[in-house]
C-alpha cells in the first residue's frame, strides 16, 4: 500500500511533467520518483528526455538510470524498486512525488501487480502449432467478449490473452474488468494539452535532442535488453547510421512514432479515473500549473516552509 501523502504527476510525454514536479517537490518538501520506463536506463539520457543534470542537482530524484541497458524491465520489477523507495521517502516526513508517463508502471503502484498469471513456455510452445487464425478461434471460444476487447490483429495480445485463459480456466476479458475497474485512494493530476500545441511540443523536443547529441548517444549504445531496445529513436538513429535513411527523415520519423506514442498515453490515461485532469494552455510555465495543482489540492500546501533539501 502507498503512503497517503504519495502524489503522482502523469500525461503525455513532453506535457511538462518533469517541470512541474521540481516546482511541487520545492513548494513542498517532495522528493521526485521516476515512473518513466527508459529513463530508468542508464546511459540513454538525450534519447529518454531524461532531467537535465541542473534540475536533478536542485532535489533528490530517484529511480533515474539505475537499470543497466543489458536487463529486462516490467511493471514487477518496476513495482519492486519503487515502493520501498517511495514509503522510505515518506517515512522521512517529505513527500512521494511520482512522476513519468508509463501508464502500466504508474498502474503497478495505484492499483498492485495484475493478479494475472505469469507468462507460461509451456503454454507457449504449443501456441507454435497454430495458425494466427487458428489461435483467435481458440481465444473467442475460450473468451467471446475478446472479440471487442483484444486486438485481434496483434499476434501477441491474441498470444497472451489465450495463455491467461488457459492458465485460469477463466475468460481473461472478466479478470482484467475486475482489476482495471478498481478505483484506489491516490492524488495526483494529469496533464492535458491542445493536441496540436503538444505535438509541436513534441516536435520541438525531438530537434532539441539532436543538437545535444542525440546520434552519438545512440551509436555508443551496446548490449541492449529487449526492453530498452523498445525506447523510440534506438531503431530510427541506427538506421541513419546504417545509411539507410537521411537526417530529415529520421528527425522525421522519430517526431511521428513520438506523436503515436502520446496519443496512446492520451487514450490510456483517459481510462485512470483517480487521477485529477490539469488542461494547460500553449505557454504554461511550470508556476503556472502548480497554482492549478495547488487549488485541485489544498492538501498540497504547506502549513509550515518546507525543510530545505539536498541533492543525491
Amino acid at each position: 500500500m502507498l503512503p497517503a501523502s504519495t502524489f503522482f504527476i502523469t500525461g503525455p510525454t513532453a506535457s511538462g511533467k518533469s517541470a512541474l514536479a521540481i516546482a511541487l517537490a520545492e513548494h513542498v518538501g517532495g522528493e521526485i520518483v521516476n515512473a518513466d520506463a527508459f529513463q530508468l536506463y542508464a546511459g540513454m539520457d538525450i534519447l529518454t528526455a531524461k532531467p537535465a543534470p541542473a534540475d536533478l542537482a536542485r532535489l533528490p530524484h530517484h529511480l533515474y538510470g539505475v537499470i543497466p541497458l543489458s536487463e529486462a524491465c516490467d511493471a514487477a520489477r518496476y513495482h519492486a524498486l519503487a515502493l520501498p523507495v517511495i514509503h522510505e521517502i515518506a517515512a522521512r516526513g517529505r513527500v512521494p512525488i511520482v512522476v513519468g508517463g508509463s501508464g502500466l508502471y504508474i498502474k503497478a503502484l495505484t492499483h498492485g501487480l495484475s493478479p494475472l498469471p505469469a507468462a507460461s513456455p509451456q503454454i507457449r510452445e504449443r501456441f507454435k502449432h497454430l495458425s494466427p487464425g487458428e489461435k483467435i478461434v481458440w481465444l473467442i471460444q475460450r473468451d467471446p467478449e475478446a472479440a471487442t476487447t483484444v486486438n485481434l490483429r496483434n499476434p501477441r495480445y491474441v498470444e497472451r490473452a489465450l495463455e491467461i485463459c488457459l492458465l485460469t480456466g477463466r475468460p481473461q476479458s472478466g479478470l482484467r474488468r475486475s482489476f482495471e475497474q478498481a478505483e484506489p485512494q491516490v492524488n495526483g493530476v494529469i496533464l492535458e494539452w491542445d493536441r496540436a500545441a503538444l505535438y509541436e511540443r513534441i516536435n520541438q523536443r525531438t530537434l532539441t535532442m539532436f543538437d545535444a547529441g542525440l546520434i552519438e548517444e545512440v551509436a555508443a549504445l551496446q548490449h541492449l535488453s529487449p526492453t530498452a531496445e523498445k525506447a523510440i529513436g534506438v531503431r530510427e538513429v541506427r538506421a541513419l547510421l546504417d545509411g539507410q535513411v537521411s537526417l530529415a527523415d529520421t528527425i522525421a520519423a522519430i517526431q511521428q512514432s513520438t506523436r503515436h506514442y502520446a496519443k496512446r498515453q492520451i487514450t490510456w490515461f483517459r481510462r485512470e479515473r483517480c487521477f485529477q485532469t490539469i488542461c494547460l494552455d500553449s505557454l504554461p510555465t511550470a508556476q503556472y500549473a502548480l497554482t492549478s495543482l495547488l487549488e485541485l489540492f489544498p492538501c498540497l500546501r504547506p502549513s509550515s516552509p518546507p525543510a530545505p533539501s539536498s541533492s543525491i
